[in-house]
């Protein structure tokens, strides 16, 4: 999500999103960087009216689209949901090592 947030400050303003001034709003901020998703991001904003697009978030209930799965508005909201995927896995990892880090534990104290 800093990513998203990163552009939407250099957006706000008035900054061309490039991936320099992402990568450095993200290090003002104190964030682990990923190159390749800095590129990602501005690949996927590259066409992207960021000012309609948040508007269109804005008008969107807080329930989502009436509960039916709908395609993403644009191309922000993919990057957000492969982010959101992406962060998942890594804690479905995180929790399958977890578990197998303690699976002999039971039989050595009997």
């Amino acid at each position: 999500m800093e990513y998203i947030y990163a552009a939407l400050i250099l957006n706000e303003t008035d900054e061309e999103i490039t991936e320099d001034n992402v990568t450095s709003v993200l290090e003002t901020a104190g964030a682990d960087i990923e190159e390749s998703r800095v590129k990602a991001l501005i690949a996927a904003l590259d066409d992207v009216d960021i000012e309609e697009a948040v508007e269109q978030a804005a008008a969107v209930p807080a329930g989502g689209a009436g509960g039916a799965a709908a395609e993403p508005a644009d191309e922000t909201e993919e990057v957000e949901e492969e982010d959101e995927a992406e962060e998942a896995e890594a804690e479905e990892e995180d929790e399958e090592d977890d578990e197998a880090d303690g699976e002999g534990l039971g039989q050595l104290f009997g």
